[in-house]
């Protein structure tokens, strides 16, 4: 699948796939978002002494403000991303509660004027995800670009919802794979060109 057919088809699953994501009740979002904290933390322990990137939740996405705000108390540095211009890779500056921050030029929440760092790690939300390590986003792809420019890359997380799994995204070939993925089931790892995966919350093995 490419050009006007893929367009056409990410837009109306992208459209599909937020919609069941929204339509989640705040007991049961509450509940899953939970569950991908306590996977992250079991499974990921250097986060907490290194730059996590995360991003400001929207439209139902796992919020990972909770998790950031337990990682800063143990010495992470928390990260946002910032859009500097259109079609370039973005940026990242540290964020806390309380810093500054003001809509950027997509809508969603960015910081201004706190330092800029390199993460060692994005936790990325998916609109979409398949079984390949794929991810749909929103269509920008400041993600792909940002990831394939950074040297030395940071590790990505995607992290979403099981509902959100599809047969595939059909990649192209400017599409970055995930490197983990962590649901409310649990955790998955890219290897040989598919997710395994490793366990559920209360038995993820460490990964670093």
């Amino acid at each position: 699948m490419q050009g006007r057919e893929l367009f056409d088809w990410r837009r109306s699953e992208r459209a599909r796939l937020v919609a069941l994501r929204e339509a989640l009740d705040p007991a049961t979002r509450a509940a899953f978002r939970r569950r991908i904290d306590a996977t992250l933390e079991r499974a990921f322990p250097a986060l907490a002494r290194g730059v996590v990137a995360i991003c400001w939740p929207m439209r139902g996405e796992y919020d990972a403000r909770h998790l950031a705000r337990r990682l800063r108390a143990r010495g992470a540095t928390i990260a946002l991303p910032v859009v500097v211009a259109p079609r370039a890779p973005l940026e990242f500056r540290a964020w806390w509660p309380g810093a500054p921050i003001a809509p950027g030029p997509l809508g969603i929440a960015q910081p201004c004027g706190t330092p800029r760092v390199l993460p060692e790690a994005v936790l990325l939300p998916v609109v979409g995800w398949d079984p390949q390590g794929y991810r749909l986003g929103y269509g920008g792809g400041y993600f792909d670009r940002t990831l394939a420019a950074s040297d030395p890359r940071p590790s990505a997380i995607g992290v979403g919802y099981e509902l959100s799994r599809v047969q595939t995204v059909h990649p192209q070939p400017w599409d970055v794979p995930l490197d983990w993925l962590v649901t409310e089931r649990g955790l998955y790892r890219r290897e040989r060109g598919a997710l395994v995966f490793l366990g559920e919350p209360a038995a993820a093995a460490s990964a670093g």
